[in-house]
């Protein structure tokens, strides 16, 4: 399903929190994952352009998209790299 995608350790940083956290704006997980807001930013476009996460539109504030994970993309990128669950 997800053969020959690499992703850097951000991106599964990345992913962890948002499976664990749920959606939200960049600038927020690199705040509470403690990761540069450049490499969440990388990070994220790699997720999105792999289809591991989406862009949503935040309802709240439309100004900071929000991104969400597709689980069970997700799950094969965890069993991928031999990641528990987050």
């Amino acid at each position: 399903m997800l053969h020959g995608i690499r992703l850097p350790k951000s991106a599964l940083v990345v992913l962890q929190f948002l499976t664990k956290k749920g959606p939200h704006p960049p600038r927020i997980i690199s705040k509470e994952a403690k990761v540069p807001l450049r490499t969440v930013t990388f990070a994220l476009d790699r997720l999105v352009d792999t289809e591991i996460c989406q862009k949503i539109p935040n309802l709240g504030d439309m100004r900071r998209t929000l991104y969400a994970v597709n689980f069970d993309k997700a799950q094969a990128v965890f069993t991928h790299y031999g990641l528990a669950r987050a």
